[in-house]
């Protein structure tokens, strides 16, 4: 059990930091090696400083600055973001946070030395005394003054508990329930109304703890007549630990400490106990706090060992054959037991439990966080994106929690526990100082194994008979807490933005033939839907060209102007489409559009011989080609050419590119050798033949100029499908819904000029509704959404977009772009379809257009598996929704996370139990060398929650899936 020797130094500075240097344990270990030395620099000045004042004044200066986080500072000042991101809780206190700080510590020195000046009586003492008996014993000088702040410390200090203790869901350590606590509150809103009154009792109590005990403290400590004694090291050290700790790194604790100082005082009196007089009330408050700090430790080590000892033998699970001969040694032993709890609690080292059985051995002194290195390790897995969006969430809930005293008094060590659904959030206090606190946030598995269920259940047992109060027989039992001997004890419930989780059963909705029936016109709907706002929302370079196209030149037929040629990110793929779905610079250029004979003479000078795209095969020099145009005439001229591929050049600006020869993708090579069309696709002759299959896209002529914003690529309409299949389909194209999204899309102000002006010639332009149409029929072909009544297994599959589809899909696949509208749009329809099932049919146009932008703006729709998902969690998506398949119950399920506010239970941990449960975890792991997974020791305790306290453990004895940064709180 001997200390290694870098945890014995840690340990070593840490003591010396937090009882004679007044400071705090740090999170990391080069926080608390910079902080030692400073702190000890600061008491080595205090020293040297001759003037009794200026004693006086540096020590509250530098009190008040080492109690601060220096590296937060400029969080601080440039105060919290609005919507903090999950990984950056707010933590700032706003623009006033710096001159409030200024300003608080300049009324504290003017305070310290005036007081300090005008009581310099080095005799006050003898007033104690006076003052002890009756109130009316006080006079006006030095003793009187000191005396009366000392009965006012202990009035704050008596004021302050009960307003902290009235917050909390247990009182008098757990035993018995607050009935002032509000219960069973059924939502956010209902809780915050009842704990009104709560609330501002915190209020109360963090502005008595920020602003008026510093000062009365101050006051109290400025007034000691050992300031005025001789130098010495000792009243050096006492008084800057006391203008520190006792001021400004922990309140709370401070003011019991001075009370307990007060009370020894006034009991006294000026002629007893001069050696403790003689000590000065620096020394005398940090004996206190020496002996208040091991007494708690001792307390808790007790109550753990009576645990382990008792639930040895209560619980069934837990009792071991030699469970009867451990408890009748420990009871023969009993003051062996004692010492080894007094030493441990002496040493300030954890309670080791050999094995968790009841056998005691003190483990080796380490600091409070217990494992070496910076938090933040963990061993992530997918479902550790739920934790990580809650984290910063729970940390600004918490900040409220702890400044107003509802979590209790809370110190670096200590652990919370966070319980919402099947989430399990580990809360590590790590630092504490003025204002502010350090914490480390883990999230546990998602109750995967059994010993985790259990103790979760136990966990959410332990909560409801705290927060529900199931009516119980009996007055006094309905204010016992029943789970008092439990390692957690519930402390308050705290709102936090988070997702809840609902699975639901989909047996009945998805398999049901009347619900299928619809999903073919709904996935027709969503899809023209999402066709449209693609090209009028998620292109934004078009939006601007719309907004600046002009309205004279309305019955100019531009479809040959609205295409280009570009290349796909594929080697050597040439795709037929919009200008603007280019590249964002090429789209927007008014030097690419395709009715610009000029367009292409910047790149004159470009010749083969550059090789930007790899060897080229040699090719004959390109022919000049002869085409009729509209005018009657016939033109030509030779077109440059990109190195390796093959332009079109605006010499064709009024003839449409459909009915040219069409360009093949390129599977090999850039030059494009000319290959027999075969049999298969014969070249068609004229704009109005017709072939067996329209793999190629017929030429249109647009009527309305804003036609051509809302054109799509012609390699869209390019998905094998056959003219009969497409003729039979076409009385299925939802007409009334197209020209209901243009009204609506013309209603928002898409386009310049009138908007039923507008509305109504895209209405007439049956160019535009036959490419809307073949592009909508082919998809639906090709993703299997035109059966009459599809199979539900053919719906999953599709829905998740993988497995083999009917023709056709391998085509739409091979068009990415295209192929991802089709899949968002067949997942809005099955969304819709189970909406429908549940809520009732959509009754209107209008109803069905609200919905689907309701699923874009605010819904992910996809898969648990996708990276949209953990994207949108982090995002904050206020929906999401998956479908899924339970391969052992043979059902489909869905699943929907809601982003709302709700109630996160809060429960603290004994902390004495938590470090010796990792004692003996790091003990066996490294030292007994016991890995086995099923080995006794982390086996399921409802009482001591043993799994959950392993798993919160740091990697690689732990296996928490996520744990964040040190996390800076401002508390003030």
């Amino acid at each position: 059990m001997l200390s290694p020797l870098d945890a014995l130094l840690l340990w070593t500075m840490e003591q010396g930091l937090l009882h004679a240097l007044g400071g705090s344990p740090m999170a990391t270990d080069c926080r608390l090696v910079l902080m030692f030395l400073t702190s000890v620099s600061v008491s080595i000045s205090a020293f040297f400083i001759p003037s009794s004042l200026g004693v006086v004044l540096f020590t509250v200066a530098m009190g008040y600055l080492l109690s601060q986080d220096l590296t937060q500072i400029a969080v601080l000042v440039r105060g919290a973001p609005r919507d903090p991101s999950p990984d950056t809780p707010s933590v700032g206190l706003g623009w006033w946070a710096l001159p409030l700080s200024l300003l608080l510590l300049a009324g504290a020195m003017t305070e310290a030395g005036l007081l300090h000046q005008l009581c310099p009586g080095p005799g006050n003492l003898s007033l104690w005394a006076d003052t002890a008996g009756a109130w009316g014993g006080w006079s006006a000088d030095t003793g009187g003054s000191q005396a009366m702040v000392g009965w006012l410390l202990i009035a704050l200090f008596v004021v302050t508990r009960g307003l902290g203790g009235a917050q909390g869901a247990c009182v008098l350590g757990g035993l018995l329930l607050n009935p002032l606590y509000p219960r069973r509150a059924s939502d956010v809103q209902a809780f915050r109304t009842r704990n009104g009154t709560l609330r501002g009792a915190g209020r109360v109590r963090r502005l008595l703890l920020g602003l008026v005990c510093p000062l009365a403290m101050i006051a109290f400590l400025s007034m000691d007549a050992s300031l005025h004694g001789p130098r010495s090291i000792s009243l050096a050290l006492g008084t800057t630990r006391a203008f520190r700790a006792q001021v400004w790194q922990n309140s709370e604790d401070a003011l019991l400490q001075m009370a307990v100082v007060v009370a020894v005082r006034l009991a006294a009196g000026p002629t007893g106990a001069p050696q403790w007089h003689d000590l000065g009330i620096g020394i005398q408050l940090l004996l206190v706090s020496l002996a208040s700090d091991r007494l708690s430790q001792f307390l808790a080590k007790l109550r753990f060992a009576l645990t382990v000892l008792i639930t040895s033998w209560t619980e069934s699970k837990q009792r071991r054959q030699a469970a009867g001969v451990l408890l009748a040694l420990n009871g023969a032993l009993s003051p062996l037991l004692l010492s080894v709890v007094l030493i441990a609690a002496l040493l300030a080292a954890p309670l080791l439990p050999l094995f968790t059985l009841p056998v005691f051995l003190v483990g080796f002194p380490r600091p409070r966080r217990s494992w070496p290195g910076m938090p933040g390790t963990a061993c992530p897995c997918p479902d550790s994106v739920y934790y990580r969006q809650l984290s910063g969430r729970l940390a600004g809930a918490l900040r409220g929690a702890l400044a107003d005293g509802a979590l209790g008094s809370c110190s670096p060590g200590s652990h919370f526990l966070c319980r919402f659904q099947d989430r399990v959030a580990w809360v590590t206090v790590l630092e504490r100082g003025y204002g502010y606190c350090t914490v480390n946030i883990k999230g546990l598995e998602l109750q995967e194994t059994s010993c985790h269920t259990v103790e979760a259940r136990r966990v959410d047992e332990v909560f409801e008979g705290a927060f529900d109060r199931l009516e119980r027989g009996g007055r006094l039992r309905r204010f016992l807490n029943p789970h008092w001997g439990n390692a957690l004890m519930p402390c308050s419930a705290v709102p936090v933005r988070v997702y809840s989780d609902a699975r639901n059963i989909l047996t009945g909705i998805i398999d049901s033939p009347d619900h299928l029936r619809q999903l073919r016109s709904d996935f027709l709907k969503t899809l023209l839907w999402v066709l449209l706002r693609h090209c009028l929302q998620d292109r934004p370079c078009v939006g601007r060209r719309v907004k600046a196209h002009s309205v004279q030149a309305s019955g100019r037929k531009s479809q040959s102007s609205q295409y280009t040629v570009h290349a796909e990110p594929g080697p050597g793929h040439l795709k037929m489409g919009v200008a603007s779905q280019g590249p964002p610079d090429s789209a927007c250029s008014p030097n690419l559009r395709g009715r610009d004979s000029s367009s292409l003479s910047s790149f004159a000078d470009w010749s083969d011989e550059d090789d930007l795209f790899g060897p080229v095969p040699a090719r004959k020099p390109a022919r000049m080609i002869m085409v009729q145009t509209e005018a009657g005439h016939t033109g030509g001229e030779l077109g440059v050419a990109l190195p390796g591929a093959v332009e079109i050049h605006s010499l064709y600006e009024n003839v449409a590119l459909a009915s040219l020869p069409t360009l093949r993708p390129l599977g090999l090579g850039l030059g494009l050798p000319a290959s027999d069309r075969g049999r298969d696709h014969p070249a068609p002759t004229s704009p109005t033949t017709t072939t067996t299959t329209t793999t190629y896209p017929q030429p249109l002529s647009f009527t309305c100029p804003h036609s051509e914003s809302l054109s799509l690529a012609g390699a869209w309409r390019a998905v094998p499908l056959s003219t009969s299949r497409l003729q039979a389909l076409r009385a299925f194209f939802p007409e009334d819904w197209f020209h209901y999204c243009l009204s609506r899309l013309a209603a928002e102000g898409f386009w310049e000029g009138d908007p039923e002006q507008v509305c109504r010639a895209l209405q007439e332009d049956q160019a535009l509704k036959e490419m809307y149409t073949q592009v909508a029929l082919s998809c639906a072909v090709a993703l299997g959404a035109d059966a009459l009544v599809p199979s539900p297994s053919m719906l999953f599959r599709t829905y998740c977009g993988d497995g083999p589809g009917p023709d056709g899909l391998e085509g739409l696949r091979a068009n990415e772009e295209l192929y991802q509208l089709t899949l968002r749009a067949f997942r809005y329809s099955v969304k819709l379809l189970i909406d429908q099932a549940s809520l009732g049919p959509v009754e209107s146009l209008d109803e069905m257009y609200t919905t689907l932008h309701e699923y874009h703006i605010n819904w992910f729709i996809g898969l648990v598996t996708e990276r949209g998902w953990h994207d949108s969690i982090l995002e904050e998506k206020p929906f999401l929704f998956s479908l899924g398949h339970d391969h052992t119950m043979g059902t489909y399920t869905g699943r929907v996370l809601s982003l709302q506010e709700h109630l996160v239970q809060v429960g603290v941990l004994n902390e004495e139990g938590v470090r010796g449960q990792w004692a003996n975890l790091s003990w066996e792991l490294l030292y007994a060398t016991n890995d086995d997974e099923e080995r006794y020791s982390i086996q399921a305790h409802p009482v001591l929650l043993r799994n959950l306290t392993v798993q919160a453990a740091d990697p690689p004895l732990g296996y928490p899936i996520y744990s964040s940064a040190p996390t800076h709180l401002g508390c003030l």
